[in-house]
This record gives C-alpha cells, sequence and structure tokens, in this order.
C-alpha cells in the first residue's frame, strides 16, 4: 500500500469512527499530543485529553451524539517518509439538544508516522460557506 493510501485509510478510519460515534475509537486515531483548532469553539485544545473533556462535556451538557460523517474530495500531501497533511470537505449530522442539524465544513488533518501506524497530529475545521 502506498504511503498516500495508508494517510486516506487513516483519515478514513477517523471520518468512520466519528460518523458512528464509537467515542473511543475515534480518539485512538489522534496522538495524545494532537492539537486541535474548531471555529466553534473558543481556545486551541493542545491535548487529545482536552479535546476528549470537552466532547464529554458536550455529551453530558448539551445531548451531543454524531449520526453521521460523509466525506469528499480528500487530498493527501505526503512530506517525505513520516508526515502528511489531509485536507476535504466534510459533513456531519450532529444533535445538540435533541435537535439534529447538518452541518457542512473544511478539514485539515496533519498525520505523523509514529511506531508503523498514521496518527493524526493535529486537526483544523473551518466553516464551508461555499454553498
Amino acid at each position: 500500500m502506498s504511503t498516500r493510501d495508508e494517510v486516506l485509510a487513516a483519515a478514513a478510519a477517523i471520518v468512520d469512527d466519528f460518523g458512528h460515534h464509537r467515542t473511543a475509537e475515534y480518539f485512538a486515531g489522534f496522538a495524545a499530543d494532537a492539537t486541535f483548532v474548531f471555529y466553534t469553539h473558543t481556545a486551541r485544545l493542545d491535548s487529545r485529553a482536552d479535546y476528549e473533556a470537552l466532547w464529554s462535556a458536550w455529551e453530558a451538557d448539551d445531548g451531543f451524539r454524531v449520526h453521521g460523517c460523509r466525506s469528499r474530495d480528500q487530498h493527501v500531501q505526503v512530506m517525505g517518509e513520516s508526515a502528511a497533511v489531509f485536507t476535504h470537505y466534510v459533513e456531519s449530522d450532529i444533535e445538540f439538544a435533541g435537535e439534529v442539524s447538518t452541518i457542512r465544513e473544511r478539514e485539515t488533518i496533519v498525520f505523523e508516522r509514529r511506531n508503523g501506524s498514521w496518527l493524526a497530529i493535529h486537526e483544523h475545521l473551518s466553516p464551508d460557506n461555499a454553498e
């Protein structure tokens, strides 16, 4: 399998786990020291644990649940043997406070090869306003 295909597979697993609200599996796709920048949150999250805590708060306080996720127009830039940048457009069906809505976003995930596996080390989301 090519490096590009390996990164695409790692990204697809993250998208699939997110889309099926498989929390443990989803977070396993990220390194412990991963960082996150979400336009819907005021501060950068400086670790996977920070994001997991925010996710748990959304579930407890807001009834957060993911009902589906679809990815399109995937692109991978391979940087040497240990880094890659994955970009795509993502459409997610998200529930907050009992109401499900579809959100459309642009996403960048930076991957690093660690111990033979591709792990996400940074995620950045932006709204997709191209509609």
